[in-house]
């Protein structure tokens, strides 16, 4: 593998490059608390250097800028939060700068509704983390971060394979497929990412994090039915600064970050961010003597950013992140009892073949599969982004371009049998996106945001599936001796191209009336156009060469030729209707409707054949249709206190859902719409100053999800081989659901100083739980994933500036857990699971000037 101390080492010393001189100049100012009070010994450092000073017995200072006329003072004090006062322009009066005390709540403040306003304020349910806390949690993607939101769920078997759910919405529960679109939208810096595995790369110089539950439809250009994710970097600074940080470890693990901003002309700045991450395999191959599931991340992004105007900001972003692990390998985890005939149960095959597991307990994290895993992946873009106010408001206009592309191995036997001796379906998708949104105030009592929205996406996979000497066995379905005949399926596969062309339009927008100052209205009305065209092309090929009727009728039984197109346009409505009544200072309540759907779908993972032709019934599947209800309340019914409720329901007629089909040439299943599904279910959200030393953070949801009808479902596992292909599974769980989920975590804090830097000492545990849930379309007593919960510490010295420490520690007590559970391709009765990580451990150094 290769290492990354090679490129960080070279990329951190380019981006000293940035450089500033300096000359001589004066500042004065006055420190003061919220009482007025002036606060003598506050330390005063100018930003990126070690220059400071401290307060006189008057709360008096004066500090040498250096003839900086852009730069930031840090104010520190013991017991109040360090505040940062940013200089942009020659300042010659004084300044009078006021430090709030660190046993204060920090008000949370968002962009979400395209506007700087407090989360509390805001009628939408929304979780936020800023980016230090997911950094001081470990959460360095957003896999780690449903640690801290529990109505996040994601599952993924590896990076290209990946769900994102809010409220156990979004995508269907399963392997990927591209004929559908995401209901949960991911933006970063205003960018929509079409692709879920986005959400599996680290994360690169984030500011904040915000998570909204709900459709978000008239917000968002991209329509959204289960929520969003709004995620911001940070900017280019016109003040130089720079963050330098490195991990180390057990199993090898390490990661390094840099960032650094400055001014490059007068009214040009820049910020460059690295990120790389390195870790050995967590499971071993006893096959090849190597450990697999390694971590190998790469990711730089670089930012410039131009002020013509005291009105205007463009933004000019690029980014590239490089993902080469050896993984992601799923162990096997269990088999179950088929309705198929004694021959063909998994475990008389395997004794037919005189095969041994290498072991039956998954967590002894061994395997011996014989065809290599491997998860390669490329994503990066570029935007330009535009900022201008005008009016009361802001008009910004966002264009992007970009790419990902995947190149992966995978062993879908989940054995060291030549089954499947190829998986693998390489793809490029790529995607351009324009939107144009104008936010701010309308009149007096009116504001609001609207736009259009714009996106063209292709995605192409070039796909080969192919088997290998043990496939005859596990294909078997007859008595007949000729499925013994040598060669007859070994090096017989298909070859699959498959694309599609999508294009989105619409026009959104939402109104915020004060009717009162307490009593607001916002209604939010969306149009859309979706056009998708799908091409699908599979080949078989390989394999005995004969005329013999009978062997090429078996050959046919594992693959044959598919091929179809189609071509699909639909229009829609949709909106949402909240009433916000602000009772007092300290209560917020809010109530929604919302109306949205989920374009069409289309499959291009293969069709299930019916009497061996496929059932192009199903290559277009229908939209979804939401019917979304909800009613919160956010309070700070103490000081220093939040604790905010919520209740939804939503409705989806025509669902759209994954299935796990039985024959090996539905690769990766297939799409199908379940009749109708509820999810309901209540979320609770608090934080706690207990003082200026204890915090305590917590969050919790119970979630009922269910399919109301859905009669033409997939068989479960355990009942593959009986007499009908389809079940009534109505009034069954929807698969993903947990009853329960929550997240609680405590930190206490003391004033300290380490090397000389005033700061604080802390120590921290967080814990992250849920129930059980079902890890397949159609319930099965055999891949019901048990409930877990995790526990994860820290402790060290924080600093605002100069050097931190921080020793970590994640799932504490070495829990074994599985993520997700799935069958193996054939439905052979044997399954694999995603296996949680075990303990890890190890020390983070950061150091900021």
């Amino acid at each position: 593998m290769k290492t990354i101390y090679t490129k960080s080492i070279t990329i951190i010393t380019l981006l000293l490059f940035f450089s500033v001189s300096n000359a001589q100049n004066t500042l004065k100012g006055n420190v003061k608390n919220s009482q007025d009070q002036s606060l003598p010994g506050a330390n005063v450092i100018l930003k990126g250097t070690k220059y400071n000073t401290t307060t006189d017995a008057n709360g008096n200072f004066s500090i040498d800028t250096k003839d900086k006329t852009s730069f930031s003072l840090l104010i520190q004090y013991v017991g109040y939060k360090t505040e940062e006062i940013t200089i942009t322009e020659n300042q010659t009066a004084p300044l009078t700068i006021k430090l709030s005390e660190e046993n204060e709540l920090v008000e949370v403040v968002i962009s979400s509704r395209r506007r700087i306003e407090k989360a509390q304020n805001v009628p939408i349910p929304i979780s936020v983390v800023s980016g230090k806390q997911a950094e001081q949690a470990g959460a360095f993607n957003v896999n780690r971060i449903k640690e801290l939101i529990p109505s996040v769920q994601l599952y993924s078997s590896n990076p290209r394979n990946t769900g994102i759910n809010i409220r156990s919405l979004g995508s269907p529960f399963g392997l990927t497929n591209d004929g559908i679109d995401p209901g949960v939208g991911f933006y970063i810096d205003g960018v929509y990412y079409a692709r879920p595995a986005i959400t599996t790369l680290d994360f690169i110089d984030v500011s904040q994090i915000e998570v909204l539950r709900g459709p978000q439809g008239t917000l968002f250009g991209k329509n959204t039915t289960s929520g969003a994710f709004n995620i911001t970097t940070r900017k280019p600074s016109f003040t130089p600064a720079a963050d330098f940080e490195v991990s180390y470890g057990n199993y090898s693990f390490l990661q390094a970050k840099a960032s650094i901003t400055g001014a490059i002309a007068k009214k040009i700045a820049g910020r460059i961010s690295f990120s790389g991450t390195q870790r050995d395999g967590l499971i071993e191959n006893v096959a090849t003597g190597k450990a697999t599931n390694t971590l190998n991340n790469q990711g730089i992004r670089g930012q410039l950013l131009f002020t013509p105007t005291e009105n205007t900001n463009i933004t000019l972003a690029a980014d590239i992140t490089t993902q080469r692990p050896d993984g992601y390998a799923q162990v096997l985890a269990g088999v179950a009892p088929t309705q198929r005939a004694a021959y063909r149960q998994f475990n008389q095959i395997i004794a037919d073949l005189n095969y041994t597991l290498p072991s039956t307990n998954p967590f002894d994290r061994k395997i011996d599969h014989d065809t290599p895993w491997r998860s390669g992946q490329d994503i990066g873009g570029i935007s330009l982004n535009v900022d201008t106010k005008i009016g009361g408001g802001t008009l910004t206009s966002t264009t992007a371009w970009r790419f990902s592309t995947w190149d992966p191995s995978n062993d879908r036997d989940f054995t060291g049998l030549q089954v499947l001796a190829k998986s693998q379906n390489p793809n490029r998708h790529e995607q351009f996106t324009q939107e144009v949104r104008y936010a701010g105030e309308i009149s007096p009592k009116l504001s609001g945001v609207g736009g259009i929205f714009f996106i063209d996406q292709e995605v192409n996979t070039y796909g080969t599936e192919e088997s290998g000497s043990a496939q005859w066995r596990f294909s078997q379905s007859t008595t007949s001796t000729k499925w013994q005949t040598p060669g007859l399926f070994e090096g017989y596969g298909i070859r699959t191209n498959a694309g599609i062309h999508s294009v989105s339009a619409a026009v959104f927008g939402q109104l915020d009336w004060a009717i009162t100052d307490k009593l607001h209205i916002l209604p939010g009305l969306r149009y859309n156009y979706d056009k998708k065209d799908a091409d699908y092309d599979r080949a078989t090929y390989g394999g005995l060469q004969t005329t013999d009727p009978e062997l090429i009728a078996l050959k046919r039984l594992v693959y044959t030729d598919q091929s179809f197109s189609k071509n699909t346009d639909a229009t829609d409505f949709s909106g949402n209707l909240t009433l916000s009544f602000k009772a007092s200072d300290r209560i917020n309540a809010y109530a929604t409707y919302a109306k949205s759907y989920k374009p069409v779908g289309v499959n291009v993972a293969g069709l299930p054949t019916v009497s061996g032709q496929p059932a192009l019934d199903l290559a277009v599947i229908k939209p979804e249709k939401v019917q979304h209800y909800e009613a919160g309340v956010k309070t700070s019914p103490f000081n220093n206190t939040i604790l905010n409720l919520t209740f939804f329901n939503t409705d989806i007629t025509d669902y759209q859902t994954n299935v796990q089909a039985a024959e090996l040439g539905v690769n990766r299943g297939y799409l199908a719409n379940a009749d109708k599904v509820r999810v309901r279910g209540a979320e609770l959200d608090a934080s706690f100053v207990i003082n200026k030393n204890f915090t305590i953070n917590g969050a919790a949801t119970y979630t009922d999800g269910k399919y109301i009808k859905f009669t033409n479902a997939p068989l479960p596992l355990e009942e593959t081989g009986s007499s009908v292909s389809f079940k009534d599974v109505s009034g069954s769980s929807l698969p993903g659901v947990s009853k329960w989920a929550g997240s609680l975590g405590g930190e206490y804090t003391t004033d300290a100083k380490f090397f000389g830097n005033l700061g604080k000492f802390f120590v921290a545990v967080d814990s992250y739980a849920r129930s059980e849930f079902s890890s397949s379309p159609s319930a099965s007593k055999y891949l019901v994933v048990d409930g877990y919960a995790i526990f994860n510490g820290r402790l060290g010295f924080r600093a605002t500036e100069g050097l931190s420490i921080n020793f970590w520690g994640r799932n504490l007590l070495n829990k074994d857990y599985f993520e997700q559970l799935l069958p193996a391709g054939g439905n052979a009765g044997h399954y694999a699971g995603v296996l949680g990580d075990q303990r890890t451990y190890g020390i983070t150094l950061k150091y900021s000037l």
